[in-house]
Formats: structure tokens, C-alpha cells, sequence
């Protein structure tokens, strides 16, 4: 198993892997999740997929078995600037604007996960050990960006892995109802050690 941080910048260093990446995700939120996403070719994306952004992707043979997005608060793409900061302007019909309990964050320390997957085809047996690899690249590579920070929403439950893998994760919002998931904005602490 391995684990790549892409970017725009590598991306043509790892061959179909940043493709395999949107695939992956294009199973786990549209045909899994039943999402309504932008989507071609078998890929899912959307308007934060940009060069701004990094993916953290692990991977086994070329097939993506988990993945996170990770994009700055500060960065801009016509309307759009990251997807919680973006709910909370009102700007995403499918998330509720009030999912913060403050002002969404613009600062070059605090960056957003979002994207974040487990594919269905990772064993009972492998699920942990896949989980703890993605949450360890994720810290890492936020660290390496300057993040000490890092503003994520997820399901709920998600919040108790954090803390088996040593992360400081708040609650920055209330518990809301997305599409049948209790899920909740956190503030993951980049300084937190790993188990």
C-alpha cells in the first residue's frame, strides 16, 4: 500500500493515478452515496478541484482505495473560494449555510479537507489500517503547507477515528442532518501527534 500526495505540479509522475483518484470518488459519492455532482468520463469533480488544491490518495496497484482533498481558505476561483466557507455564503443549495458557529476562516494557516473516502472494495480487515495511512498523509501534507489547521466536515461518527489517530478534532459547528448522515464541522489541530 502507498500513499501520494498529488498536485498539479506532480501529478504527471503517477500516471493514471489522479485520474483513478476522481474515479474512485465518482463510485464512493455518486454511485455509493448517491450524490448529484458534476461528473464525466466515470470521474467525479467539482469547482474546487483546482490548481490551488492538493489530494492525498491511498493507493495499491493503481486502484485508489482512499482519498482526501485538501484546499486553502484563501484561495479564490471566480465565486467560489473552499466548500464550508462557500455553504455558509449561501453559495451550495446541498449544505446548510449555518454549519459554522463563526465566520468561516481565510488565513494562509487554516486550510479545508473535504473528499474524504473510504472505497467500498477496502476489506472489513484493511479498513483501519487504510484510514490511519489517509489521516497520517493528510497531517502531513498540511504541515508542509503551512497549515496548522485544518476545517473539515464530516460525519459525526468520524470524529472518534480522529481520536484513535491522535486528532485534536473541535467541533466548529453544529450537528446538522446532510442527506441522511449526522455530520458536523471540526477544526483538526495539525500540532496534534499521530498515534
Amino acid at each position: 500500500m502507498e500513499v501520494t500526495t498529488l498536485s498539479y505540479e506532480n501529478l504527471h509522475n503517477h500516471g493514471e493515478l489522479f485520474a483513478n483518484m476522481f474515479r474512485a470518488r465518482h463510485r464512493s459519492f455518486i454511485l455509493q452515496n448517491k450524490w448529484d455532482l458534476p461528473q464525466a468520463n466515470g470521474m467525479e469533480f467539482d469547482q474546487y478541484d483546482t490548481p490551488a488544491s492538493r489530494w492525498v490518495a491511498v493507493h495499491e496497484n493503481g486502484q485508489v482505495l482512499a482519498g482526501i482533498r485538501l484546499t486553502p481558505t484563501t484561495h479564490r476561483c471566480g465565486i467560489y473560494s473552499y466548500m464550508i466557507r462557500d455553504a455558509q455564503l449561501g453559495l451550495l443549495n446541498s449544505i446548510p449555510g449555518t454549519l459554522l458557529y463563526e465566520e468561516a476562516p481565510v488565513a494562509d494557516h487554516i486550510w479545508e479537507s473535504s473528499r474524504v473516502f473510504v472505497s467500498d472494495l477496502v476489506p472489513a480487515n484493511m479498513r483501519l489500517r487504510v484510514q490511519l495511512q489517509l489521516r497520517h498523509e493528510m497531517v502531513v501534507s498540511a504541515r508542509s503547507l503551512g497549515a496548522t489547521s485544518v476545517l473539515g466536515l464530516i460525519p459525526e461518527n468520524s470524529r472518534r477515528l480522529g481520536r484513535r489517530v491522535g486528532l485534536d478534532c473541535e467541533p466548529a459547528g453544529p450537528i446538522m442532518d446532510i442527506d441522511g448522515v449526522d455530520c458536523v464541522c471540526v477544526t483538526i489541530n495539525m500540532a496534534a501527534k499521530l498515534h
